[in-house]
């Protein structure tokens, strides 16, 4: 393929140009060009072959050169210079070459010789130009993108891997104290919290940006409630339900727990706690509430960890989950709707 463009391409370029002028000049001039001497249409073809060749390293060259330019956008300036380049070096190798072997040939150079040669010659040109500088164009556009979408792809991974890193010692945090106090009350029952809690260190592992079976993910939060429980008061009114629909639908993991977290951090009042998750077909819908203690101050219930969530959301789900958080006197409510397959 390449012997082809280089080499014999060149040859069929110079003899599309030929033709089309000569019979634009024939028809012009109401001739015939099989009636001229032999030798002149030989030696005007071999010369307008020659004359392609030349425009052909021209072209070659000039895309090359171009080409070298990636760092610069693509703008309608940038194409206007390219494509003026292009014209005008064609208008001085076609004035430096045909021109002349036309003024020695038949009647001698006419007003209408000059502009055939090079409007024909010209628009021959640029459409081969346009033709070659147009898929390189393409290729860098979609280059461009790529690289865009990769960038912003590594931010995104970067911001979801800083956020994990925030959540990570939060929850540490608040289940190593849970154990703690655990440990004063029953060494045994510790122990157990332990290795339930090494299960959860251990689901926490999994790759953030990789979906899980949501059955998955109703088991991780079971038994972080059942290890938030231990240290619960005894006026704790529990409420659980997760739909039993809800088994093999992808989902992100670890989206719910920081509204279950904050729930059992800050319950207080009539310690009702309320914990939903059903399935709407195309949508699951997670639901919690919890209420609040009287003198509760107003910045509080919030924290790290639903900012983080907040955040999750946006990157793991745009445009596909809606989260309500309302914060009343004596209870706090959570409802989020994601859009699952």
């Amino acid at each position: 393929m390449k012997f082809f463009w280089k080499y014999i391409f060149p040859c069929l370029f110079g003899l599309i140009i030929y033709i089309t002028v000569r019979l634009v000049n024939d028809f012009a001039s109401e001739t015939k060009f099989w009636r001229r001497p032999a030798h002149t249409t030989i030696i005007e073809v071999g010369s307008t072959i020659i004359i392609a060749y030349i425009i052909q390293y021209m072209l070659n060259y000039f895309i090359r050169k171009f080409s070298m330019d990636k760092a610069r956008e693509i703008t309608g300036k940038r194409i206007a210079h390219e494509f003026g380049t292009i014209m005008l070096w064609s208008f001085i190798i076609i004035n430096l070459t045909a021109i002349p072997i036309t003024a020695v040939t038949d009647d001698g150079l006419s007003v209408a010789d000059f502009l055939i040669d090079h409007i024909i010659a010209g628009l021959y040109v640029l459409l081969y130009f346009a033709i070659v500088r147009g898929n390189i164009y393409l290729k860098e556009y979609v280059q461009q993108r790529l690289q865009l979408e990769k960038i912003a792809n590594d931010q995104l991974q970067t911001e979801l891997k800083f956020l994990k890193a925030q959540y990570h010692p939060h929850f540490l945090f608040n289940a190593l104290n849970t154990i703690y106090f655990q440990m004063d009350e029953n060494v045994a029952a510790a122990k157990k919290s332990v290795e339930e809690f090494s299960e959860l260190l251990r689901y926490q592992l999994y790759d953030q940006q990789q979906t899980v079976p949501i059955s998955q993910e109703i088991e991780y939060l079971n038994s972080f409630i059942g290890l938030q429980k231990l240290r619960s008061s005894e006026k704790l009114q529990l409420f659980v339900h997760f739909d039993k629909s809800l088994a093999s639908q992808q989902v992100y993991p670890l989206l719910f727990l920081p509204f279950v977290e904050n729930a059992f951090k800050y319950i207080g009042g009539d310690y009702k706690l309320r914990i939903e998750a059903s399935n709407g077909g195309n949508q699951l819908n997670f639901h919690i509430t919890n209420s609040l203690p009287l003198d509760m101050p107003p910045a509080a219930n919030g924290g790290i960890g639903l900012e983080n969530i907040r955040r999750r959301l946006e990157l793991l789900y745009p445009g596909k989950h809606e989260l309500i958080i309302k914060k009343e006197k004596e209870k706090f409510t959570a409802t989020l709707t994601l859009s699952i397959q």
